[in-house]
């Protein structure tokens, strides 16, 4: 339970950190509340759990998603959340993370925003960010958990840098069609800061 506990104040602090520069990015190719959102939005699915006696993980999770959405209704407020909420789901009853807990955790992170957004992978988006990561922690399962969770916060850097290959489908950006191929997009961003979240607490 300390891990995701700790996990989750790992966000809380990192988004807060990279807040501005969140802004920054979404500045150009959404309304760049980006950065109020993501910091906003686990400074609540934090505070909401930080105090809490819970045991059971997936019900944890489930508490902050829920106080995340409340939080932060914004399109990617709502999606994070929505991570969060399928993690519980998955995560329902387990006590301890261990790498195959983290790696279900992440794969349902990924389901649920899948799900609520109905984007996939090469579409410019969180997904880009986040997937290429999962993909490392299941190819490095057996590893230690350092190793694990650095590679996949390196995976996470080079998807984020990889959507600049992309051409956006979503959101404000994909009015600029073919402009935006150029462009960072902000939510791998945000997927490249889980996963650096995920290195810190476990190196």
């Amino acid at each position: 339970m300390k891990d995701i506990l700790k996990y989750l104040k790992t966000l809380d602090e990192i988004m807060n950190k990279n807040k501005d520069y969140l802004i920054e990015l979404d500045s150009v190719v959404g309304d760049g509340d980006l950065g109020l959102t993501m910091s906003d939005g686990y400074a609540a699915a934090y505070n909401a759990v930080k105090d809490t006696e819970e045991t059971d993980i997936g019900k944890v999770l489930y508490t902050a998603g829920k106080s995340m959405a409340n939080a932060v209704p914004s399109t990617m407020g709502t999606l994070m959340a929505s991570g969060l909420m399928q993690a519980a789901k998955a995560l329902r009853g387990v006590n301890e993370m261990t790498n195959e807990t983290w790696l279900q955790f992440f794969n349902a992170y990924e389901e649920g925003v899948m799900n609520r957004g109905k984007a996939k992978v090469g579409e410019k988006t969180f997904l880009d960010g986040l997937h290429p990561a999962i993909e490392v922690i299941k190819e490095n399962i057996e590893s230690s958990l350092p190793d694990i969770s650095k590679r996949a916060a390196e995976a996470a850097d080079t998807g984020f840098h990889n959507t600049t290959t992309m051409k956006a489908v979503h959101g404000r950006a994909a009015t600029r069609g073919e402009a935006s191929i150029a462009l960072e997009d902000p939510g791998a961003y945000v997927a490249k800061l889980l996963m650096e979240a995920f290195y810190s607490i476990a190196k």
